[in-house]
């Protein structure tokens, strides 16, 4: 309940507004302009990861979405003001009907108001969401991500990842499992089929375990269709999971891996190796080795003393295949899944270069 409005008395004997008189205006406002300002459940849109401009990101996402919309979807209809249904048109004698028009025309007024894309507060630093109205974003951002991957043209400067969100639910793992059910069966549910990884994120959110969630997301899928098995190397779906505060972000995307965990400004890049595209890891290895082997020969006395193995650095999400990649036993107990994420709450994913 809104605390009672304050007014001050000011010197020259007038009265100053209350802050409460402020925030309740300002409340007014915001509902005024249509749609959630905030992400809650049962959003749909897409997450954007910035550079310290959140800004200049919302401009850049807005500017990008609207051209690669429009080609989709075509131009965003508007209507004049002039062209808005009013209530005042026309003499209805009847009470119920003109209080129906009435009411038909305040709905069709705050639909006007709903655009296709709107920047909402994500409740995370550097973290912009746009939610989206009328369109899949899941196919939004992969035609996005295909033609710049195409072209290797660079369109954004601040922009970091684009992920879409096809789904959103309560952050509590009871939730997350009740709704994974359902939001899971158009990719994974019988005669549907396919390999897959799990990456996870969690942002300002402390009460959710990260190998508890990959565990029971993981067991679902495969209870959905007992043929769907872990690809961490090149899989044909992503399960995306991000946590913003109370909010859990889902979505299933496809070639992960290949526009760079759908990074903007590593997806234009172009690699030297065209086996480069799926692993990196491989290469630095050969190449230190190599290295190691011609200073061993010039210099064997040294080459015995100084000579190291190379670290194994992890690279686009890859873990090492040794791992068990079945997620559920034929018995039907779910193992631990800690060793196969491919990404953890540990890594910044923001911090590509």
């Amino acid at each position: 309940m809104a605390a009672p409005a304050q007014s001050t008395t000011q010197p020259g004997g007038g009265k100053r507004k209350g802050k409460a008189q402020y925030v309740l205006a300002k409340r007014a406002r915001r509902c005024d302009a249509g749609g959630p300002r905030q992400l809650e459940p049962g959003l749909q849109g897409i997450l954007i990861t910035c550079n310290m401009n959140e800004r200049k990101c919302v401009e850049e996402a807005y500017s990008l979405l609207n051209e690669y919309g429009d080609d989709m979807y075509g131009p965003e209809k508007f209507t004049d003001k002039d062209q808005q249904p009013s209530g005042s048109e026309g003499e209805d004698d009847d009470v119920e009907a003109a209080l129906k028009k009435e009411v038909g025309d305040i709905k069709a007024s705050t639909e006007l108001r709903l655009r296709r894309f709107q920047s909402v507060e994500s409740g995370a630093n550097n973290v912009v969401f746009i939610r989206t109205l009328g369109i899949e974003p899941e196919k939004l951002v992969h035609h996005i991500l295909q033609d710049m991957y195409k072209t290797k043209k660079k369109k954004t400067r601040v922009i970091l990842r684009m992920l879409p969100i096809s789904g959103t639910c309560k952050a509590f793992l009871e939730d997350m499992k009740k709704y994974a059910q359902t939001f899971l069966e158009p990719w994974f549910k019988t005669p549907n089929k396919g390999t897959f990884q799990i990456v996870y994120k969690s942002r300002n959110n402390s009460h959710v375990n990260r190998e508890e969630v990959i565990r029971e997301l993981a067991g679902i899928v495969c209870t959905l269709n007992s043929e769907n098995k872990v690809d961490l190397t090149n899989p044909q779906y992503t399960v995306v999971v991000e946590i913003i505060k109370a909010v859990c972000c889902l979505s299933v995307v496809k070639d992960y891996m290949l526009f760079r965990k759908y990074n903007l400004q590593e997806v234009v890049k172009s690699p030297k190796d065209p086996s480069q595209l799926n692993s990196k890891q491989g290469n630095g290895k050969e190449a230190k080795l190599e290295s190691a082997d011609k200073s061993d020969q010039n210099n064997t006395a040294e080459g015995k003393n100084n000579q190291q193995v190379p670290e194994n650095t992890e690279e686009l999400g890859q873990t090492k295949p040794t791992s068990n990649p079945q997620v559920v036993n034929e018995g039907g107990a779910k193992p631990e899944l800690a060793s196969q994420a491919t990404e953890g709450s540990k890594s910044n994913e923001n911090d590509l270069p």
